[in-house]
């Protein structure tokens, strides 16, 4: 697999909130697979999506398998400025390891992206949960970011919008559904 990329460009990977709230200024936004490392909802969350004293559950990419998501084009120019704010989004408790990792574009080119993956070795690193878990954990979860039930819903949306089939997030995304149509129900009889 050959490297192609512009010399006056950078990439950024998204495979969570970047896709749909990448914050940052881009030239194009583009379709992606990388390989080795699959989306879990991995990561606790005490400050975007949870508190300490209530945690909730962020994407991470962990080992093994592959993820599509979105590959961002940055032009040299933003570049300094779009890592600097990268690493403050996705740095705060140093969480994710910052890494450069090929990926293939929808288009066939393979660029090398930055990239944030889960630190196992971290406190906040959640592992492998249950989707019940990863459920009693999200819902109420909020932080300085919002809602992470909004955080789950919004990326399962997206996902499927982009034609992304994630089981997982889309089966935690069915049970949020269902959770809160029962407890509008209930609220509606009683």
């Amino acid at each position: 697999m050959s490297m192609t990329s512009e010399p006056s460009s950078h990439w950024v990977f998204g495979y969570g909130s970047l896709i749909w709230r990448p914050g940052f200024v881009f030239e194009r936004a583009e379709r992606a697979l990388l390989r080795g490392v699959h989306r879990r909802l991995c990561i606790y969350s005490h400050l975007h999506r949870g508190t300490v004293e209530r945690p909730g559950l962020v994407f991470g990419l962990e080992r093994g398998g592959a993820c599509v998501g979105m590959a961002f084009k940055i032009a040299e120019g933003d570049w300094d400025e779009v890592r600097d704010y990268l690493r403050a989004r996705e740095q705060v408790t140093m969480v994710y390891l910052e890494t450069h990792r090929p990926a293939k574009l929808a288009s066939g080119a393979v660029v090398e992206t930055l990239t944030f993956v889960a630190d196992p070795k971290h406190p906040q690193y959640a592992g492998r949960l249950s989707l019940e878990e990863q459920l009693a954990l999200v819902d109420g979860a909020v932080g300085e970011a919002g809602s992470n039930i909004d955080y789950v819903v919004n990326t399962a949306r997206h996902l499927k919008e982009m034609g992304i089939a994630d089981r997982q997030v889309q089966a935690l995304a069915a049970m949020i559904a269902g959770r809160h149509a029962r407890a509008e129900d209930q609220a509606a009889l009683g």
